[in-house]
């Protein structure tokens, strides 16, 4: 990615791409699902609204934040994407919740619909659209089943992606240590 590779004119690597991000593109599904299943099943003015609304943009959000401060902070980036993580795992509880209150069942890791909805995850470039049956169901249970196979997915990739941010701090240092190296290479070729 280009937010990963070596800025050549400075100490400050190239960042940003958030777009081109997997849980990105995915939590932003997940936002406007959240926004459909809220207007849906709430009433207008219950909290839980807000509650899950927010938690959903929160998890987008939060991924735009990290991958904008990882080019000068990549404590900032690590803390923000595990926000991200946080927020949203928030939210799959809201649906949980949902499911448990209106007694509806959960469905674990080998329910044929949770197989199903990892199949429909391998679609390429996958839209709002690609999910839109599932997330639109006429029935309750699918739509939030869904939602949580959703929110599952990403909080996995997400919990990847802090793995990797960790390895690339560890191998290549904060911005601290490139401004010094920067400043070094200055030094040692005015010599």
């Amino acid at each position: 990615m280009k937010e990963e590779k070596e800025n050549s004119k400075g100490f400050i690597p190239l960042h940003g791409g958030y777009k081109n991000l997997i849980t990105y593109q995915k939590s932003e599904i997940i936002y406007d699902g959240t926004i459909y299943f809220t207007k849906r099943f709430f009433q207008k003015y219950d909290r839980t609204i807000d509650q899950m609304v927010q938690a959903a943009r929160s998890g987008k959000q939060n991924i735009v934040e990290a991958s904008m401060a990882s080019g000068t902070s990549k404590e900032m980036e690590i803390k923000l994407t595990n926000v991200a993580r946080a927020s949203l795992e928030e939210l799959k509880i809201d649906f949980q919740d949902f499911l448990r209150t209106n007694k509806l069942p959960i469905w674990d890791k080998e329910h044929k619909l949770t197989t199903r909805f990892r199949e429909l995850n391998r679609t390429p470039n996958a839209t709002y659209e690609t999910y839109q049956k599932a997330i639109e169901h006429e029935q309750p249970e699918i739509c939030a089943n869904s939602m949580i196979c959703l929110i599952n997915i990403v909080s996995y990739l997400l919990n990847q992606q802090i793995k990797q941010q960790e390895k690339a701090f560890i191998n290549e240092g904060g911005l601290r240590e490139r401004m010094t190296k920067a400043r070094l290479n200055i030094r040692n070729n005015n010599k």
